[in-house]
């Protein structure tokens, strides 16, 4: 199950990057077969079937109208996703990232509670930002700004984001047990 999930999260993380090789050196007609790779991988993976769907789709699309507009959406519809499931969360608690933190602390402050629905909210902003600017370079960007944006930029920034998560939640656990 394990190599089943850093298979799927390495061809994620390298589809724009992908898609951007065969624009430059194969062409538009290529840019189906990622969709279609990174589409079966998922349906065959099981649970993800819905993301493997909207993959398919796609990639028709991009054929159909041999555009490479569809193929350059899918980082944008991942972040519309997870937009939509944090937001859900926030909407009907327990949030994303207080089921996470129960995982490791069951027994949450009140005060942890909070924090973690901030978290949750500050997730929510990153993936409208997120998939906002993935949009407009797809529509308006060239390919390699798109590729260096959604095959890197996009990555260190969630990155930086978690880390200074992480450290934002060192300093508040510490306030919770000494206050």
């Amino acid at each position: 199950m394990r190599a089943r999930a850093v298979l799927l999260a390495a061809a994620t993380f390298a589809y724009p990057i992908v898609v951007f090789v065969l624009l430059r050196n194969v062409g538009m007609h290529a840019l189906a077969i990622p969709l279609c790779l990174l589409g079966i991988l998922r349906i065959a993976f099981g649970r993800e079937w819905i993301w493997g769907l909207l993959l398919l789709v796609l990639a028709g699309l991009t054929l159909l109208t041999n555009q490479s507009l569809p193929a350059k959406f899918y980082p944008v519809a991942v972040n519309l996703g997870l937009l939509a499931m944090f937001f859900h969360s926030l909407m009907h608690p327990p949030t994303v990232a207080e089921r996470m933190a129960r995982l490791r602390e069951p027994s949450l402050p009140p005060a942890a509670v909070t924090y973690t629905r901030r978290v949750t909210q500050v997730w929510c902003a990153f993936f409208l930002m997120n998939g906002g600017i993935a949009a407009w370079l797809a529509v308006a960007g060239s390919d390699a700004d798109w590729a260096l944006y959604c095959g890197g930029i996009a990555y260190v920034l969630a990155g930086l984001l978690v880390a200074v998560e992480y450290l934002v939640r060192l300093y508040t656990r510490r306030k919770w047990r000494h206050g």
